[in-house]
């Protein structure tokens, strides 16, 4: 995936996302594989608005800094944030942490009132038509990726909130207009900061990283300092060049949990820089499209598109317990995103008419009409080779490894090759001496179902599929297929 990859953070405009009745254009397959395969490599993407719609941005960026520089330093205590998960659909008005040196006013429609309470304190400006705006986009994300999944035209609509709101519904979904660091809020800076050598103050915040809850999240904010992990663990400064135009989009928990683990949620953390000279902190425009609460979570797109469901995402979960849950984050990045497809070089010059940037999953999706569930043998392959790289995963973290795993066309290429990112695996992380080092789908049934009830706990044939055995001829006929 690595080699393939894109170069830099992909970045895609907003109006070519839009769907439209009829065959796909190539410049919307395009921006769907580039919106992909960014979100696979970084867990990230940059999208493009239109000029009108970048002026309300940065209309509301100004409102947000004025309506925090008049802010008391010390909020009262009943406004004291205490992320409290059983309150996550209810936030509405201001907040504050001490502990992050953040202040937020989450505006969600229905229970947020556009009117001052009393004449003195007006919220910031903007927020009905800023929610619909980046809402809207938020959406159109969702429906691309879930075009590049093969999977049915906007599949996550029960789950949503209505467009618009019936009476008396409450929004789901909330846009926070955040400021970290304003000087005159002092909060709890004495443990939050540090100082470099070059005498540049950081924010360090208790946690090393936050992932949202959200289905998508975007992100516009007025100064640099918002970091991703990509898949290679490396921390990504998403805002450092961002244009007037552009916002960071992300995806969240819940979109991690209704795509069965093919979509990863990014962790994500935020620093301060050059302190001294900044008035207003950092200020940004925070949209989270979140599930309804009465709804549950569950996969049954993925199983309808023949996709594979591991054990852990068979049982719908209701998305209220989902986000009153802990949820460790160390336990989702040991796998590659999007793991049953291989990416197209988003290139212009590679669009052909007729077929565009997306050759592969036209093909796949060809063969795939009547949306049958995998073969037994290829399910079988793909939980084998789950277990397979966390494993090799588990022994990597502990001596400090970065590993790069090999996907299934690369992998047939190097079976006869003395020199190949296997062998090299297997050297570097010294992998015990006896115990056969190699991917299980070169292996026939009989031994993958061996190699997991060794490396599975509590794994049988008749775990979360029903595996017919079938001649090792057969199987390997099945994979050329």
């Amino acid at each position: 995936m690595a080699g393939n990859g894109l170069p830099s953070l992909g970045r895609v405009k907003l109006t070519d996302l839009v769907p439209s009745e009829g065959i796909p254009s190539d410049s919307y397959k395009l921006s769907v594989s580039t919106l992909s395969q960014s979100f696979a490599q970084y867990s990230a993407a940059i999208i493009q608005f239109p000029a009108s719609d970048g002026a309300l941005l940065r209309s509301g960026l100004d409102s947000a800094r004025l309506y925090f520089q008049q802010k008391a330093a010390y909020p009262p205590e009943d406004l004291i944030h205490t992320n409290d998960s059983r309150e996550w659909c209810k936030t509405s008005g201001y907040y504050a942490d001490p502990q992050l040196w953040q202040e937020m006013y989450d505006y969600r429609p229905g229970l947020t009132p556009t009117d001052p309470i009393n004449g003195m304190e007006f919220p910031p400006g903007g927020l009905p038509d800023i929610f619909g705006l980046l809402g809207k986009a938020a959406r159109d994300v969702l429906d691309a990726i879930s075009y590049y999944l093969n999977l049915r035209s906007s599949p996550f609509t029960e789950i949503l909130d209505n467009v618009p709101l019936r009476s008396r519904e409450i929004s789901s979904s909330v846009l926070s207009v955040c400021c970290h660091a304003r000087p005159s809020f002092p909060g709890a800076q004495h443990n939050n900061l540090t100082t470099q050598d070059d005498g540049q103050l950081i924010m360090v915040p208790d946690h090393e990283h936050q992932v949202d809850k959200s289905l998508i999240s975007v992100v516009k904010s007025d100064k640099a300092g918002f970091h991703v992990r990509d898949f290679q663990g490396r921390w990504i400064l998403l805002d450092g060049d961002l244009g007037p135009q552009e916002a960071v989009v992300y995806p969240g928990l819940s979109l991690y949990q209704a795509t069965a683990g093919y979509v990863n949620p990014a962790l994500h953390r935020t620093e301060i820089n050059n302190m001294s000279g900044n008035m207003y902190g950092k200020c940004s425009l925070v949209f989270k499209l979140m599930p309804k609460s009465m709804t549950s979570l569950s996969c049954s797109e993925m199983r309808a598109a023949g996709h594979g469901v591991e054990a852990q995402f068979q049982l719908p979960i209701p998305v209220d317990d989902f986000m009153q849950r802990c949820h460790p984050t160390d336990q989702l990045f040991n796998r590659n995103t999007f793991p049953s497809f291989s990416y197209p070089p988003a290139h212009e010059d590679q669009l052909n008419a007729g077929t565009g940037s997306m050759k592969p999953l036209m093909k796949r999706r060809k063969n795939n009409t009547r949306c049958k569930p995998l073969p037994p043998s290829k399910r079988l392959r793909l939980e084998a080779q789950r277990v397979l790289k966390e494993r090799v995963q588990e022994i990597a973290d502990k001596k400090g490894i970065k590993l790069r795993f090999c996907n299934l066309k690369e992998c047939e290429n190097h079976i006869h090759a003395l020199d190949s990112p296997c062998a090299n695996i297997r050297m570097e992380i010294g992998w015990p001496h006896g115990v056969p080092f190699v991917h299980p789908h070169d292996l026939p049934n009989k031994a993958k179902i061996g190699f997991l009830e060794a490396y599975e706990p509590g794994w049988t044939a008749t775990h979360d599929m029903d595996l017919s055995l079938t001649e090792p001829a057969q199987t390997s006929q099945q994979y050329c297929n």
